[in-house]
C-alpha cells in the first residue's frame, strides 16, 4: 500500500476518542484508496475489525431496515458473516461503501452511544444532494469525525516512486529558504512533475505505472475509472422521484463533466454555460455542477471582485472555472496522444489549461479553496489565494513566460497594494523585480 498523509488525521481520530465517541467517515471520490487505508488502520491499530461492504451485500443492508438495536444488528451480522468476531473494545467496524445503507450509517450514533466499538466508514457518494434521502432515517450529527481523501499529491508520489526523504526534505528547505535548488535535482523533480501531469494521483493508475511504465495501461486503467464515475453518476436518482426529470438531470451532469475540456481550452477559462448548448441557463446546470463537486470530481474557482481579503467574501458565485480533481484523469479526457506531447514538450496553447489543472489540483489537495481574479480590461491572475496570511498571487506559465498582469497589479500600488506572489513556471527558485519565481512541481508546498 502506498503511505498517504490522511493516516495521521486516522491516527488523531483514534487518540480523540479518550474526550468523545464520534465514528470516523472517509468521505472521496471513487478509486482513490478509502477502502485500502481503512483496512490498514484496522490491522495495525486494533486486535480485530469486521468488514462490510454494503455495495456488494444486498443481504447485509436488511439488517439495519429494522429498530436500531446493536445487539440485534451485531446478532444479525455475526449469522451472516460466520468468521467474524465481535470482541468488546477490541473491534473496529469497517462500513464500507456506506452510501449504499444509508440506514448503516445511521446506527453510527447507536453505536457510539453503545460504547463497545469502534466505527470507520468509506462513502464516495456521501453528500450528494438528495441521494438515497427515502431510504434514510436520518444522519447522525455530532457523531461523526469526518475527513476528506483526494488522490495522491506530488509528494505522495515520490514517496511511491521511493523517492529519498532526503531529496524531498531538500526541495522543502529551499523552497522555504528561497535557495536556488541544485540543477540536478531540479531537473529530475521537473522530470517527475511531468510524469504526474500524466499519471495523476489515482492509486489503481499509479501502480499500473509503476510495474509496468506503460503508458497505454496507464490509459486504459483512467479511462475505466472515467467509465465508473459515469456509472456513478445515475446513482443520484431516487427511486421515488420523477424517473424523467431525473434522466434528464444525469444527461446534464454527463453534458458538463464532458464539456470541460473545451471550456479550459478557450483564452478566457470560464465556464460558460453556451459551450455545452446554446441559449443554455444557469438555471439549467447549476444542480448538475453541485453534484460533480459534491461527488469529489470537479472543483469551482472562482472570480473576485476586489483583490481583498477575506477573499471568500469577494467571490462572484457566478462567475467560476471548472477544473478535474485528478490532473492525470483530466489528461485523459483528451485525446490519446496528449500523453506524448506533454512528455516530448510538443504541447502548443492547450499546455495551459493542463498546467492550470494541475495546479488547481494540488491547492484542492491541500483543502484550499480556489480563487481567481479576471477584469473586462484582460488583467487576469490566474490564482489568488492565502499563504502566510497574506493575499498572494499566483502566475502559472507552462514554460518560463511572460506574468505581464502580475507586473501590472505589482506595479499600481496605488489601487493593489499586494507584494505576496509566486511565478510557477519551468525554471529555479529566484526573485526578479519583486516576482517570485518556482518551479511548478513546489505548489503542494503553498499551504
Amino acid at each position: 500500500m502506498f503511505k498517504r498523509k490522511i493516516y495521521n488525521d486516522m491516527i488523531a481520530w483514534k487518540e480523540s476518542l479518550t474526550i468523545k465517541r464520534k465514528a470516523l467517515v472517509i468521505r472521496g471520490a471513487r478509486q482513490i484508496g478509502k477502502t485500502t487505508i481503512a483496512l490498514k488502520f484496522a490491522e495495525e491499530f486494533y486486535k480485530n475489525y469486521v468488514y462490510i461492504n454494503f455495495k456488494d451485500n444486498e443481504n447485509l443492508k436488511r439488517i439495519f431496515d429494522n429498530d436500531i438495536i446493536i445487539d440485534n444488528i451485531i446478532r444479525d451480522l455475526s449469522a451472516s458473516l460466520p468468521n467474524s468476531k465481535f470482541i468488546s473494545n477490541e473491534t473496529v467496524l469497517i462500513f464500507d461503501e456506506v452510501q449504499e445503507c444509508a440506514n448503516a450509517r445511521y446506527s453510527v450514533k447507536s453505536f457510539m452511544l453503545d460504547g463497545r466499538f469502534d466505527v470507520i466508514c468509506t462513502g464516495s457518494l456521501l453528500g450528494i444532494k438528495g441521494y438515497n434521502k427515502k431510504k434514510s432515517k436520518g444522519v447522525p450529527t455530532g457523531y461523526e469525525k469526518m475527513i476528506y481523501m483526494k488522490s495522491m499529491d506530488f509528494e505522495e508520489y515520490l514517496w511511491a516512486k521511493g523517492i529519498s526523504d532526503e531529496a524531498i526534505e531538500y526541495v522543502k528547505k529551499c523552497f522555504n529558504c528561497k535557495e536556488k535548488i541544485s540543477e540536478s535535482i531540479n531537473l529530475a523533480m521537473n522530470s517527475y512533475f511531468k510524469e504526474y501531469l500524466c499519471v495523476g494521483g489515482m492509486p489503481e493508475v499509479v501502480n499500473v505505472f509503476l510495474k509496468t511504465h506503460d503508458m497505454n495501461q496507464v490509459y486504459e486503467t483512467q479511462r475505466d475509472i472515467l467509465e465508473q464515475y459515469k456509472d456513478d453518476f445515475g446513482k443520484h436518482l431516487d427511486e421515488n422521484e420523477n424517473e424523467t426529470t431525473n434522466y434528464g438531470e444525469l444527461e446534464k451532469i454527463l453534458e458538463v463533466f464532458n464539456s470541460i475540456p473545451s471550456q479550459l481550452s478557450k483564452e478566457n477559462k470560464k465556464f460558460q454555460y453556451s459551450v455545452i448548448k446554446k441559449n443554455a441557463r444557469s438555471s439549467d446546470y447549476r444542480n448538475a455542477i453541485q453534484w460533480l463537486e459534491d461527488a469529489g470530481i470537479i472543483t469551482l474557482c472562482y472570480n473576485l471582485s476586489n483583490l481583498e481579503l477575506p477573499l471568500e467574501g469577494n467571490k462572484i458565485e457566478d462567475v467560476f472555472k471548472i477544473y478535474v480533481t485528478d490532473t492525470g484523469l483530466f489528461v485523459s479526457m483528451l485525446e490519446r496522444g496528449t500523453v506524448a506531447d506533454i512528455l516530448m514538450g510538443n504541447l502548443k496553447v492547450y499546455k495551459g489549461a493542463i498546467f492550470e489543472n494541475i495546479i488547481a489540483d494540488a491547492f484542492n489537495k491541500l483543502h484550499k479553496d480556489l480563487y481567481y481574479f479576471n477584469k473586462s480590461s484582460g488583467l487576469e491572475i490566474d490564482f489568488v489565494t492565502r499563504f502566510n496570511n497574506e493575499l498572494t498571487l499566483i502566475e502559472v506559465k507552462s514554460n518560463n513566460g511572460n506574468a505581464k498582469s502580475l507586473k501590472e497589479i505589482l506595479n499600481n500600488k496605488n489601487k493593489y497594494n499586494i507584494s505576496s506572489n509566486f511565478k510557477l513556471a519551468v525554471t529555479n527558485i529566484g526573485t526578479t523585480n519583486g516576482i517570485n519565481t518556482i518551479p511548478l512541481y513546489m505548489a503542494f508546498l503553498i499551504k
